[in-house]
């Protein structure tokens, strides 16, 4: 029995969604994005599967029910027929380690965390609450960007602070395993040792050992790791305490810097865009300077994970530096000799799927991630699976 999947990416100034039919495969029906909510001029663009505009309009939304109410409403005109919603949830906290069917228990529970990740979880959740006013009778799935990190071993979780944190749920919980999830279905084989570096605005990387994350770069929140598009990742943590006591900043300026002032925006004080950023840095010192950071963190990174397997099998390359910036790979990889890696400087340049040599000790691959695919995946797997089974 075919079942549409609608999933829904609510962000602070955006909504991604996207229509899946599943049957005896999976179609792509619809895709796209409203973008710039809250600004004086947004956009509401929707691709069918072939990439033709279903819709692309310049509208006004005021606020993310605003924006709900445009999207719904286009979603009946067109006559499309949803049996589950999936959600892109962040952080699903210490309760939450395993993607789940929502109900008023988890809608509770994410309010009482969203001090957890400000940034993310009060537009998932108003999604979540606008979709149940809408839809009241369809059943809607969370997908947890910490699920896949479920698997950390003890030493890779806890953080050297005072026990007790720990006990509070302050510990390594790590993110985009939507999106990691993803590529281990893509892989026909799975590594041993395995580094997936999903480098985008937001960026992190994980340390995979036959399957399951053993390590991973962000932490607590999607702040730590990385150096990022305005993220800093990992700084000394007696940087927030000096700027706190001596430079007068309060707990939402420091959030404010360590969140959207800081990467590669901070940096070079230009952009947070790498494309912009290598075009600049020929006449711009600091637009090279930021680029440079951004690569030296990044194999500094892939060392550590490196250690944390044991050695390193495979390398991926994912999200949209990582699949489309062969100078950002180059530059990466070009002092990884050590590890066995060499690239393929032609076939780097092509974005082909595998860019190491044949002599590479590593194989190095690119691949493109697809986190609303792994999320409708989800929603169908846990509404209709059982149904499925019984037919």
């Amino acid at each position: 029995m075919s079942k549409t999947i609608l999933t829904i990416n609510s962000g602070s100034s955006s909504i991604k969604s996207s229509l899946y039919r599943f049957n005896d495969d999976e179609t792509l029906l619809a895709r796209g994005e409203l973008d710039r909510i809250g600004f004086d001029e947004g956009t509401f663009q929707m691709l069918d599967w072939n990439g033709n505009w279903l819709v692309n309009e310049t509208c006004n939304l005021q606020n993310h029910g605003k924006a709900f109410e445009k999207l719904f409403s286009w979603l009946e005109s067109s006559g499309f027929e949803i049996d589950g919603i999936g959600h892109r949830v962040v952080h699903g906290g210490p309760n939450y380690r395993s993607h789940q069917k929502i109900d008023q228990d988890l809608i509770d529970v994410l309010h009482k965390i969203t001090s957890m990740n400000p940034l993310h979880l009060p537009s998932e959740i108003q999604g979540i609450e606008f979709t149940s006013q809408v839809y009241p009778k369809l059943p809607q799935v969370a997908c947890f960007d910490t699920a896949f990190h479920a698997t950390l071993p003890l030493e890779a979780k806890l953080y050297p602070i005072p026990r007790k944190f720990a006990d509070d749920g302050i510990f390594r919980y790590g993110f985009h395993g939507l999106s990691y999830e993803y590529i281990l279905q893509e892989l026909k084989n799975i590594p041993e040792k395995l580094i997936i570096a999903h480098l985008g605005n937001g960026a992190s990387m994980a340390a995979v050992k036959d399957g399951k994350s053993v390590d991973t770069t962000m932490g607590f929140t999607p702040s730590a790791g990385l150096m990022m598009g305005t993220r800093c990742g990992d700084i000394d943590p007696g940087i927030l305490i000096y700027l706190a006591a001596h430079k007068g900043y309060s707990a939402d300026d420091l959030r404010e810097m360590v969140n959207t002032e800081s990467g590669l925006q901070g940096i070079s004080e230009l952009s947070s865009d790498v494309k912009e950023l290598l075009d600049l840095e020929h006449n711009n010192q600091k637009a090279k300077e930021a680029l440079d950071l951004f690569c030296y963190r990044a194999r500094k990174y892939i060392g550590a994970l490196a250690a944390a397997l044991g050695g390193c099998d495979t390398l991926v390359f994912t999200a949209g530096i990582g699949e489309r910036s062969a100078e950002i790979r180059q530059r990466i990889c070009s002092e990884l000799g050590y590890l066995g890696i060499e690239i393929d400087d032609q076939a780097n340049q092509k974005n082909s799927s595998t860019i190491s040599t044949k002599n590479s000790g590593v194989k190095v691959l690119v691949i493109r991630t697809n986190e609303e695919l792994m999320i409708a995946r989800h929603t169908n797997n846990i509404l209709f699976a059982e149904q499925i089974s019984k037919v």
